[in-house]
């Protein structure tokens, strides 16, 4: 923004060489989008995104079921970070051989691994797909509208990101054009420098 601001001070000044107003303006522009094409890539990533998570959830719901499943046989494992200072109140593990039957009617039998402690004998909750394979929970509407937002946050801070570089390497061309035409200002004059009644 201070190059913007010295690009309208100084408009009409000699000093102020075309490249500084090129890059006044490349900041000016770079700005305006950042302010305006980030926000809108990123809320078109979000719904679009939305959209796929939300059929993906529909589709979920419909292909999976939580169906009761009866503890065969339980064995307490560790906790996952039993072996650091802060895994002295971490709760054990239970790592179960369950049976269930299918949607089907077909009998299933797997291993869940739960927090709390179940007996032999008791039912408990599991989610299985069409065929009555173990699955995990369905996605929820507000599960799916959460990843959506992530989505859309991330889409807007790279596109937001990929202008700030764009410009960043543009200004840097901009610079060795400027240093280049220097360099050639000085090979033309450089020789007479100081001479008295030289054109220069």
């Amino acid at each position: 923004m201070r190059t913007v601001a010295g690009l309208w001070r100084w408009r009409r000044n000699p000093l102020c060489r075309r490249t500084d107003r090129r890059e006044a303006w490349l900041t000016l522009c770079a700005v305006l989008l950042i302010a305006l094409a980030a926000p809108l890539a990123g809320w078109a990533a979000a719904e679009t995104a939305h959209a796929a998570l939300l059929r993906t959830a529909h589709e979920q719901q419909h292909q999976r079921s939580r169906i009761p499943a009866m503890v065969q046989h339980v064995t307490v494992l560790p906790p996952l970070d039993s072996e650091t200072e802060t895994g002295a109140g971490a709760q054990n593990r239970h790592r179960i051989t369950a049976r269930w039957e299918g949607p089907d009617g077909a009998p299933h039998t797997g291993v869940v691994v739960l927090r709390h402690r179940v007996e032999p004998g008791a039912r408990f909750p599991v989610w299985t797909d069409a065929h009555g394979h173990l699955t995990s929970r369905p996605m929820s509407a507000r599960r799916a509208r959460s990843y959506s937002l992530l989505a859309g946050l991330a889409i807007g801070a790279l596109t937001a990101g990929g202008l700030e570089v764009a410009r960043r390497v543009t200004v840097r061309l901009l610079l060795r054009r400027r240093y280049a035409r220097w360099d050639e200002e000085w090979v033309r004059i450089g020789p007479d420098w100081g001479r008295t009644g030289t054109s220069t």
